[in-house]
């Protein structure tokens, strides 16, 4: 009895043992099917639409001046402060004309003496005492002379600064009293004579240049007025890369309206081009982890797998994400079920 009792306490056993197996697989396999994601996919399409160029760049006006004196001197007065506002043909500047005055009644009086000699030597031609090739030298005396009295009065008249078109000064770099060379810059201005002489100068690569014409549309927003999208268009292009930067500089007139700015404000364009290009255009619900530009997305992979693709976003609309990079040479991505997958994930395929 007791070998038999054994027998059947090792079967019991045996069952139980079994029974556990036999639970540990099916939860195994519950595991598996909980891991297995089910997702959709879409092909990726391509959108037809006119390529844009993104830049930088700082507030300016249209022309740019740096005022100086012709000639070399005392500085007397400069009339205008920095950020001052000034009318075409009002005095900003003058120098002492001391000396200019000594020289110009140094000239006047040589010229007299000249014009004297002359009126004697044609006398005397007359009276054939004078050849005439001294009265021809003494007539080129006088006419020296009378050359030597406009030189001094022409830059007697650039003793003085004048504007030439309304303006303001953007920086007072010469100050009263100061002794200054002909030609040294003394007061740096930007000329305007309304809101619609402001333009924004960005940067922008050879390849970039080349696609932008004059009067292409753009867009500007201004980090001192957030929110506020400018309306603008492209005004000139420059016809050499700065040496500095290497870019290219185009100048972009704006409706500015009711803003007022200032010389120097930090904005950001966004040019539209005339060349159309074909992008790849992706529902919302497919991005990850965007920032900024930059994103994410999934695609099937082989054997039930995904993969994590970067994106470089080139713009937005209503219906769908415009991808600048990323997409080459991919057909279809995930659209469902992203936020969940991982590159170990093991997906299902849906409809």
């Amino acid at each position: 009895m007791k070998k038999i009792s054994k027998q059947l306490l090792f079967i019991a056993i045996a069952a139980i043992l079994f029974s556990c197996g036999k639970k540990k697989t099916n939860t195994a396999a519950s595991i598996l099917s909980e891991e297995t994601i089910p997702v959709k996919i879409m092909p990726v399409e391509r959108m037809e639409a006119y390529a844009e160029i993104n830049s930088t760049g700082l507030l300016t006006t249209v022309n740019e001046a740096k005022y100086s004196f012709k000639i070399g001197g005392v500085i007397e007065s400069i009339r205008v402060n920095e950020g001052q506002f000034f009318r075409k043909g009002q005095l900003l500047a003058t120098l002492k004309i001391t000396e200019i005055d000594a020289q110009l009644q140094q000239a006047t009086l040589e010229y007299e003496k000249t014009k004297r000699e002359y009126a004697r030597a044609s006398n005397l031609y007359k009276d054939s005492v004078y050849t005439l090739e001294q009265l021809q030298n003494t007539k080129t005396g006088l006419d020296i002379a009378q050359k030597a009295v406009d030189a001094v009065v022409f830059n007697k008249r650039y003793a003085y600064i004048y504007a030439n078109a309304d303006g303001f000064v953007t920086a007072k770099i010469g100050n009263e009293g100061e002794v200054v060379s002909g030609g040294i810059p003394v007061l740096a201005i930007n000329e305007t004579s309304g809101i619609s002489d402001w333009v924004l100068k960005v940067g922008v690569t050879d390849k970039e240049w080349s696609s932008i014409e004059t009067g292409n549309r753009a867009t500007v927003i201004l980090d001192a007025f957030p929110g506020k999208t400018i309306a603008a268009t492209v005004f000139r292009k420059s016809q050499a890369a700065d040496m500095g930067s290497g870019s290219y500089q185009v100048e972009l007139k704006m409706a500015l309206g009711v803003i007022k700015p200032a010389i120097g404000m930090f904005g950001k364009a966004t040019i539209t081009t005339g060349n159309k290009t074909s992008l790849p255009a992706i529902p919302y619900d497919a991005i990850l982890e965007a920032d900024g530009n930059n994103a994410f997305v999934f695609i099937p992979a082989g054997n039930n797998g995904v993969k994590k693709v970067p994106l470089v976003i080139e713009s937005f609309n209503n219906q769908s994400v415009i991808i600048k990079t990323g997409l080459e040479n991919i057909t279809d991505i995930i659209v469902s079920n992203s936020a969940f997958l991982n590159e170990k994930s093991t997906i299902k395929i849906i409809k």
